[in-house]
């Protein structure tokens, strides 16, 4: 069950929010006293409630707002009490100081926004001897490790636990929670008034996690970068697992590059089935890498991850996705290379010198075209190429030749910097086609300028897709449903761009 945080300054605007959730089908809510201004009028809030709800009234040492002495918010938590709140939120050092009255059940929590403590067992058995009906832990995640380590303690809990890591890197606790044992967790209703850090929107949390459909039962797949919040992964593959109908879910794990080893060692402890993976761990997971397709030894970067039971099996979709568009959009019926299959290309120029241009380039060098990768650090280019087995030029000549195709693979052009493009409107040809890796916005300055002259374009967003559905067969063993992780997408980016 998902517990609706409510933090509002008036008691109209409170009342008015609850009645709100409840009839978009919320069955619990968390009544936040702390933020309401002037005095607290607890009955009223309590009065004709439409759900059951937890009050809270957090001192702002525990991450809330309360600005008055703590004695009057130990009689505001007594007097929630009396009249009959369904649960009270009592913090473990004053616990002892207010007593069970009535049928109002006691949630003991313990905060802390700096680590996750070492031992947490020992911490779990401490609050819950405080009288607790529900015991609750919410701690920083410094290490991507702190989530397992909470979600175990969760699952091993015989009382009601709730465990929460904070901060980017705790929210895999906040979407499996309820996996691990969890009664309820928390969410905002309105994402842009989070208030605890690393905290997911209620629509989120029930329509893209299906956080009430997850059960022991549930495989786990997920994203698996740093920084991740921006990934939309997540919103293409839980599309498709609805669609689909599995269950399964796919989470976004922010990840140091640092603690990639230990993160992957732990896999079997969620346990985890799958991971996509992006910057900057695309090539530091092969070294934790049992089996690898033909395409990761020859592009030496991986970006999925399949967990078996005789070892991490990697492969690259990338390169894949990349030759696919292009072959859609020229209307050529993409076979595996066979030394004679091309594209209809005889050259292109790939900017840009990550990961994205090397997959890229590799698989259009596969199909018989001539690439030629250029990129502002020089150096970068010219190693890539080597890899590649293709030519570099200055970043200042890109201009120079002219080219089949052009390939941005920078980020040149993606949201919010929407009015810049890595190539010159003035040198592209009617013959030409233009490729934009960036998928935020799909119709980047350089798509728009493209099209313009009468070039044929691939946008991002196809080939986010393509790479994405060619993991979902790798997983699922099934064909996704396109359309939706298409749809899926266009929505996510243009929500981001107009947020209500």
């Amino acid at each position: 069950m998902i517990c609706v945080s409510i933090g509002r300054g008036r008691h109209r605007h409170m009342i008015a929010e609850h009645k709100h959730l409840v009839d978009n089908g919320v069955r619990l809510v968390e009544l936040r006293l702390d933020y309401v201004q002037g005095d607290v009028n607890v009955r009223r809030l309590l009065k004709d409630r439409p759900s059951p709800v937890i009050v809270t009234c957090r001192r702002k040492s525990d991450g809330g707002r309360w600005e008055h002495s703590e004695e009057a918010r130990l009689t505001l938590l007594r007097t929630a009490i009396v009249e009959g709140a369904d649960y009270v939120d009592l913090e473990d050092d004053v616990a002892a100081a207010v007593p069970r009255f009535g049928a109002t059940k006691r949630i003991v929590s313990h905060h802390d926004f700096q680590k996750t403590p070492a031992d947490l067992t020992l911490l779990h058995k401490r609050l819950a001897s405080m009288s607790a009906d529900v015991v609750k832990i919410a701690t920083m995640a410094n290490h991507p490790i702190d989530n397992l380590r909470m979600l175990q303690m969760v699952h091993a809990s015989k009382l009601p636990t709730i465990g929460i890591c904070m901060g980017d890197i705790g929210v895999p606790t906040r979407i499996l929670g309820g996996r691990a044992g969890a009664p309820f967790t928390f969410a905002t209703f309105n994402e842009d008034r989070v208030l605890a850090p690393g905290q997911i929107g209620w629509r989120q949390m029930r329509e893209m996690y299906r956080y009430d459909t997850i059960t022991q039962a549930t495989r786990i797949y997920g994203v698996v970068a740093d920084p991740v919040a921006h990934s939309l992964s997540p919103v293409v593959h839980n599309a498709a697992l609805a669609a689909a109908g599995i269950e399964a879910v796919y989470v976004p794990f922010r990840v140091p590059a640092e603690q990639i080893d230990e993160f992957l060692s732990g896999a079997a402890r969620w346990p985890l089935a799958g991971l996509s993976l992006t910057i900057p761990h695309k090539e530091a997971v092969l070294r934790q890498v049992a089996h690898a397709d033909d395409l990761v030894k020859a592009i030496g970067a991986a970006n999925t991850l399949t967990f078996r039971a005789d070892g991490i099996a990697a492969a690259n979709t990338d390169a894949v996705a990349a030759v696919e568009s292009l072959a859609a959009a020229l209307h050529v019926e993409d076979r595996p290379p066979d030394g004679q299959e091309g594209l209809g290309l005889k050259s292109a120029l790939v900017l840009g010198a990550g990961g994205a241009a090397r997959a890229v380039g590799f698989g259009l060098k596969r199909r018989g075209v001539e690439v030629t990768v250029t990129s502002r650090t020089a150096d970068r280019a010219r190693k890539i190429a080597a890899e590649i087995g293709c030519k570099s030029v200055d970043w200042a000549a890109r201009h120079r030749m002219p080219y089949d195709c052009i390939v941005n693979a920078t980020p040149v052009g993606m949201h919010p910097n929407v009015d810049e493009s890595p190539y010159d409107k003035e040198h592209l040809r009617p013959y030409m086609v233009v490729f934009d890796t960036v998928y935020n916005p799909e119709s980047t300055l350089l798509i728009k300028e493209a099209r313009s002259v009468g070039c044929r374009t691939v946008t991002g967003v196809e080939m986010f897709v393509r790479q994405a559905a060619i993991q979902f067969r790798i997983w699922h063993g099934a064909e996704p449903a396109h359309e939706v992780m298409r749809e899926a997408l266009k929505r996510a980016t243009a929500s981001a761009k107009h947020p209500a």
